[in-house]
């Protein structure tokens, strides 16, 4: 196994991560200038240009992630079984990067066709690429590994609205609907930023050689062992009420605030995200995943709620930009928790697991906020999502096996 050296001090230890988690991070720092760009202001184009209502969205919405994350079980498994992390992760990074001209075309079919497209390339390529992560560094860095990963991968989305926002200013500004031209113009750009992604990491990345003597892992979610699964339940209860942050831009221009308002807006989020990623990370591998992972879902309860009671553009503002600490706390520290709870050999199944059931459980998380959005109120989706991040964070302070919820 490859280390990442033992020093304590982050600066220090920065230096020293390996060659694949800068390599990784860097893709994902190029593929999210390219997303971001264009997933943040789709559901505007949904609204604005194609009329699509609220539950339409989150129908596409959810669709598309809980059909891409039924890919991750079966990748990551199969990084496992041939130790192939790296080309099955830039497999998934090239049917991303295809499928971003089809957004060029405006009609909904093609559109959706596009974000499947995108979601699937997704579910090929993120449990290869955590696995191949968590293979490259030593157990005592994994937080700050993984914190890193989640800075860049921010970092790019933070870049990607910058760069939307600055189209929308030149093509049309203060106008509060988004224009299809300057959608179109959005998604050309955003070409460039793919194709560097999947050049970095087929440049930069290296497959990590197996263990001696090890067995092919089981297709079975037993196997994995009962802490990770009862993990993988609490997170489920999370993820049910994490609706599509598509919902939160809709609130957005609900409240008044128009494109480049928004755009601005999800830019400093991004980076309150990164800002935060690196030292919650660090964090994470002195006192433990739990507490970290509890503080992130009670911001997140706290910032939903707040988004139900919101009545001006500017509470709105705020609390979206608040919402990145909660990213920052918890997502990165999630992975490395994964890596804390199974054994080397099954890492990519685990991490195709944990991202497939969240996939899965985001359609009817999706399409229960489109539904309570339409038919009960505009603040609904908000509360019942608040409430079951409170729920798991109760569950993940006083369930979570300790022993196995922190680093040794």
């Amino acid at each position: 196994m490859n280390t990442g050296g033992a020093d304590n001090a982050p600066i220090a230890a920065l230096r020293r991560m390996p060659r694949n988690v800068w390599a990784t991070g860097l893709t994902s720092f190029f593929m999210d200038i390219s997303s971001e760009m264009v997933i943040n202001i789709l559901p505007l184009f949904l609204s604005n240009v194609l009329g699509a209502t609220a539950d339409i969205i989150g129908q596409i919405e959810g669709i598309a992630e809980a059909t891409a994350s039924l890919l991750k079980v079966f990748s990551g498994w199969l990084s496992d079984k041939l130790r192939a992390r790296k080309w099955m992760a830039v497999a998934g990074y090239a049917l991303s990067a295809l499928s971003k001209p089809f957004f060029y075309f405006a009609n909904s079919l093609a559109v959706a066709g596009a974000r499947w497209a995108d979601r699937a390339g997704k579910g090929i390529r993120t449990a290869p690429r955590d696995a191949l992560i968590a293979d490259t560094i030593r157990e005592e860095q994994r937080g700050l590994a993984f914190g890193l990963q989640r800075a860049l991968d921010t970092a790019g989305a933070m870049v990607g609205l910058l760069i939307a926002l600055g189209v929308v200013w030149f093509t049309q500004a203060g106008n509060v609907a988004l224009g299809a031209d300057t959608f179109r113009t959005i998604v050309l750009i955003s070409l460039a930023p793919a194709a560097l992604a999947v050049l970095t990491l087929i440049v930069g990345a290296r497959d990590v050689p197996a263990i001696k003597q090890r067995a092919a892992p089981r297709f079975a979610f037993r196997s994995l062992g009962r802490p990770f699964m009862v993990f993988v339940l609490i997170v489920g209860i999370f993820d049910l009420g994490n609706s599509s942050d598509a919902f939160l831009i809709l609130r957005a221009q609900d409240r008044g605030i128009n494109v480049i308002g928004i755009l601005a807006m999800l830019a400093v989020f991004n980076l309150v995200y990164a800002l935060v990623s690196m030292p919650a990370g660090s964090l994470s591998d002195r006192v433990g995943r739990r507490q970290l992972i509890v503080g992130g879902w009670l911001v997140y309860a706290a910032i939903y709620l707040g988004f139900g009671f919101a009545q001006e553009a500017w509470h709105v503002w705020v609390l979206y930009v608040v919402y990145g600490l909660y990213y920052g706390l918890a997502h990165g520290t999630a992975k490395a928790m994964i890596a804390d709870l199974v054994p080397e050999a099954s890492r990519g199944t685990a991490y195709g697991t944990y991202y497939a059931v969240l996939g899965v459980l985001d359609y009817p998380a999706s399409a229960i906020a489109g539904l309570l959005w339409t038919n009960i109120g505009v603040p609904a989706p908000f509360m019942f999502g608040g409430a079951l991040a409170l729920i798991a964070a109760f569950l993940m302070a006083f369930w979570m096996p300790r022993a196995l919820s922190r680093p040794t």
